[in-house]
């Protein structure tokens, strides 16, 4: 079953830069640097069958499986040591000598019991054999070279093993739910926090790895810790709210709602279980669980300071701010309908201070006000109105909205210096020279001097342009 928070959309006007980048990275690791490690472990294949290595320790692999059967309790190394039998019996040379060389925790107990295994002759004969094919080849494998590796812990591998995978089907499934879970993640916590908050649940989930594998040669590698990181995250990021859940089984899927920290145990608990009774399946069940917890601890410790969540993450998505617009845009619509003017106007209002970029409730307010035009508000709506019309570059709509207001409101509560002066000079601007002068006339009016000689010059200067000499002489003139 194959359950996935899907409570956010992708919004690639903004895309997740980080996320997107990280994807990258592993791709063209996985690509460009692991493609040739097949090369490598071919190479190494035949360089031990070229050599004497393979009848001196297949005898000593068997032993070795069988001692940790009886004594370790490793019960699933039954099924290895049987595989490796029908092998042997049945030729299978190349088959065995990979066996043999890529486990590393077999390799481990030969450097440490060769003094035990074999005879002083067959001790130097496997040093001299065995080491130059680890050294030129196996030792050089990228798992083994930035895999995180418990037995031989170093700090830059708990963040270079975040990169590595282990084949086709490993990176794709792991890019996939990056990509899925990180555009969420990033968008809450902004791309650079996201980055460091990602890499530090990776390292959280490989030293959890190796404390549950202390000892063993076997490397870590992959982004499924950091990932499982993420899903931590996620849950404690939106808390109780309740989301929407995707699921798959089999051939089903659907979508159900739930609150978001409730999740947060039943993976938690899938994880431990498998840890404990799924058997040997190759997956890190105890990095998973370890990135999980971290990243939920991580919300939770400083969800309220350094990784605080931006306040805009959790506004609805588009298509709910757009039915609950068109909700509320139907109910102060109603009331014009029924002539409830000041319930229309209340409700206009409240719209207008949630969506400030839609005109349309700016009209709507506009109109409700010139019903009153000995009111101040009258004016106050009339010049919001010509701010947004300049600056949607509407100048015939400002003229127009202007010279309604002089018949109607001027008289009530005249416009300033100012106002006429904005006027004026985009009726020049737009070759309007007519109602240039009329703004002009009412500048005069206003009071302000300054401006008033201003204009006057202007004007003066636009028609001596224009070869209309009379206007021009005109407004010299009154300079």
């Amino acid at each position: 079953m194959l359950l996935i928070p899907a409570e956010k959309r992708l919004d690639w006007k903004r895309p997740p830069i980080v996320t997107l980048g990280l994807m990258l990275a592993c791709f063209l690791v996985f690509v460009f640097y692991q493609s040739d490690d097949g090369d490598k472990i071919e190479q190494a294949t035949e360089a031990y069958l070229a050599s004497d290595l393979m009848s001196l320790e297949a005898p000593v692999y068997e032993d070795f499986l069988q001692r940790q059967i009886e004594f370790e309790g490793e019960t699933d190394r039954r099924i290895e040591l049987e595989q490796f039998r029908e092998l042997r019996e049945s030729g299978e040379d190349h088959f065995v000598a990979f066996l043999l060389l890529s486990d590393r925790d077999f390799f481990r107990y030969l450097e440490y019991s060769q003094d035990i295994v074999w005879t002083p002759r067959e001790r130097r004969l496997w040093n001299e054999q065995r080491l130059p094919i680890e050294q030129a080849y196996v030792s050089k494998l990228s798992s083994f070279a930035f895999g995180l590796i418990p037995a031989e812990m170093s700090l830059y591998t708990l963040i270079t093993y975040q990169f590595m995978h282990g084949g086709w089907g490993h990176i794709i499934g792991n890019l996939v739910m990056l990509f899925l879970l990180g555009f969420t993640v990033e968008k809450a916590l902004g791309p650079g926090r996201f980055l460091i908050a990602y890499l530090l649940c990776g390292a959280v989930a490989g030293l959890t790895f190796a404390a549950f594998s202390w000892g063993s040669s076997v490397p870590l590698v992959g982004a499924s810790g950091s990932i499982s990181g993420l899903m931590g995250m996620y849950m404690a990021i939106f808390g109780l709210r309740r989301i929407r859940f995707f699921y798959f089984l089999f051939v089903y899927f659907n979508y159900f709602r739930a609150p978001a920290i409730a999740l947060f145990p039943v993976w938690l608990g899938k994880e431990l279980y498998d840890y404990w009774f799924a058997g040997a399946t190759g997956i890190a069940y105890m990095a998973h669980a370890g990135g999980l917890v971290a990243g939920a601890a991580l919300v939770w410790l400083l969800g309220k300071s350094w990784l605080q969540v931006r306040e805009e993450f959790f506004e609805p998505e588009q298509e709910e701010q757009d039915a609950r617009f068109t909700s509320s845009y139907a109910q102060a619509m109603g009331s014009l309908s029924r002539m409830e003017f000041e319930v229309a106007q209340r409700q206009f209002e409240a719209l207008y201070a949630r969506y400030p970029d839609r005109p349309i409730l700016l009209e709507h307010l506009y109109q409700l006000a010139k019903l009153r035009p000995d009111l101040p508000a009258y004016r106050d709506r009339a010049r919001q109105l010509m701010d947004d019309a300049i600056a949607r570059r509407q100048p015939e709509r400002v003229i127009a909205l202007w010279q309604e207001y002089l018949s109607k409101g001027e008289v009530h509560q005249p416009l300033s210096a100012k106002d006429h002066n904005r006027v004026l000079f985009l009726s020049i601007k737009h070759d309007d020279l007519k109602a240039a002068e009329k703004a002009f006339e009412r500048l005069r009016t206003a009071g302000d001097q300054i401006l008033a000689s201003e204009a006057c010059r202007l004007l003066a200067s636009e028609f001596e342009k224009r070869q209309m000499t009379q206007k021009a002489r005109h407004y010299q003139q009154l300079l």
